[in-house]
């Protein structure tokens, strides 16, 4: 799955042959982000036509790498193969939206799954339900269909709807993890984390409020 096990092969032809299937597989993936992130811009735009507002500030997609897709399904003790690797995994194809308002996240995931090709296979609310962390963000897997030149596919895809000030702690968060395993008192962190998480979050809702007297 790397140019380096391709360039020190003795045989590159038959690897490339053994990396074609997972290189088409990535590509599927791909099409699926594209088609995630074309519906989530053309709703973004109708929403700015008729409330004069955009409803999300952002869009980011990614494709998991190889290693972190290999290492992941030796975690879960799974035989690797593409037919396991897209039936188990659920976030090898990942979209983040960045909504300015805790009200936006809601309308706006709404609106994406109702949408009559899009499946709903899972979906965990950490916004209402928090983790003891403070981490919050409404997490979606979908399944969407791509279109191919001899086949419709679905590929799944994991959809996570954030305002600026949870993305902004997250990634804050995940930055400091790493250090905290050193700490002699991690809890002493992560308790102040978890406020840093409640203030951003009542910061949310009184910015939401503010612009609901706006408007």
């Amino acid at each position: 799955m790397s140019m380096e096990l391709l360039m020190n092969s003795d045989n590159p032809e038959k690897v490339l042959q053994t990396m074609q299937p997972f290189i088409e597989s990535m590509m599927h993936y791909e099409c699926a982000l594209m088609e995630i992130e074309t519906k989530l811009k053309v709703l973004n735009t109708e929403f700015a036509s008729q409330y004069n507002r955009n409803p999300f500030e952002s869009i980011r997609c990614r494709l998991k790498k190889p290693l972190s897709i290999v290492e992941k399904m030796k975690r879960k003790g799974l035989e690797i193969s593409i037919e396991n690797i897209e039936e188990n995994l659920t976030d090898i194809a990942g979209v983040r939206v960045i909504c300015s308002f805790p009200e936006d996240i809601y309308t706006v995931s709404e609106l994406l799954t109702k949408q009559d090709d899009i499946r709903v296979v899972c979906v965990k609310d950490y916004i209402r339900n928090p983790k003891p962390n403070g981490y919050r963000s409404l997490h979606l897997i979908v399944e969407i269909p791509i279109f191919l030149s001899n086949e419709k596919k679905y590929m799944k895809v994991e959809v996570q709807f954030r305002t600026i000030a949870m993305d902004f702690w997250a990634s804050l968060d995940h930055k400091l993890k790493y250090k905290k395993d050193n700490l002699k008192h991690p809890e002493i962190i992560a308790k102040e984390l978890k406020k840093c998480a409640d203030t951003i979050t009542a910061m949310d809702y009184k910015m939401q409020e503010i612009r609901s007297l706006l408007e």
